[in-house]
């Protein structure tokens, strides 16, 4: 199994910016030595509270400069806001600029003050990021691109640089919406897949469902790799994890709330109706919600048995783990959690593999 870790980088008025981004930096730095396989970092926008962090392909540059091994991955680039062949033009940089490390994920946003923003009908955002994801392989791959879409059309047009990594850089499409875990099935692509918005025990449903829209689809022979991103915390008991978790933890739900406020009303129609019972399960959520059915906390004995246990169930291939959801556990605590989940959990586990 591979281990990564989650970034998205909130910051509340008593943070600092630039501190904020230092202490990610450090800690990817640490992940590196500590034999962590991907850093993943979320592109968000227009809301602080949530996160501060526009750009991660900017970030995964800076962090390579002082790694040396761990991959970076972006979870995800939201590509209904880029016109498809400028960002296959960034990734590409960035993945000669990393040495051939980057994992490109891609979503089509979900966020309602995202597309008020920029100005991007959501009712849209299924067929951009489709038109997008197709643009862009074939801006990767083909000498000259010509393509006609609703939303995008290019005539022989030349993208250069070319990725370093060879047809292009991994990709991966975080999934889920129940429409997108099955899109991507069919066309035979990879999936980041969240706890905190398919709980468990509908995690599983949720990976069992992509897996037969695997076997239907373009790539029937595929496995298909599932990377599962789940609120992590290691300590010396259940309490101890509960102490140094929960404060951030609480804080991470409420500023989903408080980013709803902001969309407005309308934002959970179509296609988007699966987030009305995330927003509503956010207002509610309580500390032991968490524990129960979306996080890997307690002693490095009950994470070993937590992990285990989800693998026994979904046959994940990566835990994608997020160590500081929130953003307000200190620093110092977040590399020493870092630090025990190596030491004490990575080796007891990293043997899983292969699907349940």
């Amino acid at each position: 199994m591979k281990f990564g870790l989650f970034y998205q980088l909130p910051c509340s008025a008593e943070q600092s910016q630039p501190e904020r981004y230092r202490e990610t930096i450090e800690q990817i730095v640490l992940a590196d030595q500590l034999g962590f396989d991907v850093a993943w970092m979320a592109e968000l926008h227009f809301f602080r509270n949530f996160s501060i962090m526009p750009s991660p392909l900017m970030l995964a540059v800076a962090i390579a400069a002082r790694t040396r091994r761990i991959r970076l991955g972006t979870a995800v680039t939201l590509l209904p806001f880029h016109h498809p062949l400028r960002a296959a033009e960034d990734a590409a940089t960035a993945d000669l600029l990393t040495g051939g490390r980057i994992e490109y994920g891609v979503g089509r946003g979900t966020i309602a003050v995202h597309f008020q923003g920029f100005g991007i009908s959501r009712d849209e955002s299924r067929e951009r990021f489709e038109e997008s994801l197709e643009l862009i392989v074939r801006a990767w791959t083909d000498e000259r691109v010509t393509y006609k879409g609703r939303h995008y059309q290019v005539d022989g047009i030349a993208v250069e640089p070319r990725p370093l990594q060879k047809p292009h850089p991994p990709l991966r499409i975080a999934a889920n919406s129940p429409e997108t875990a099955e899109f991507a099935g069919r066309k035979g692509y990879d999936v980041l897949v969240a706890s905190p918005i398919n709980p468990v025990p509908g995690f599983y449903e949720h990976i069992r469902a992509y897996r037969a829209a695997l076997k239907a689809g373009a790539r029937p022979d595929y496995a298909g790799d599932v990377a599962a991103l789940f609120f992590v915390c290691p300590q010396t008991s259940r309490a101890a994890a509960r102490a140094e978790a929960e404060r951030s933890l609480l804080h991470y739900f409420r500023t989903i709330g408080e980013q709803a406020l902001i969309g407005g009303r309308g934002q959970y129609e179509g296609s988007y109706a699966y987030l009305k019972q995330v927003r509503d399960r956010a207002a509610a959520m309580t500390y032991e919600m968490v524990d129960e059915t979306m996080a890997v906390y307690g002693s490095p004995e009950q994470c070993i048995a937590r992990i285990n246990e989800i693998h026994r169930h979904s046959g994940i291939d990566q835990l994608v783990c997020w160590f500081n959801a929130g953003g307000l556990i200190p620093h110092r605590d977040v590399m020493a959690t870092m630090e025990r989940f190596a030491a004490h959990v990575l080796p007891a586990v990293r043997g899983l593999g292969g699907h349940g």
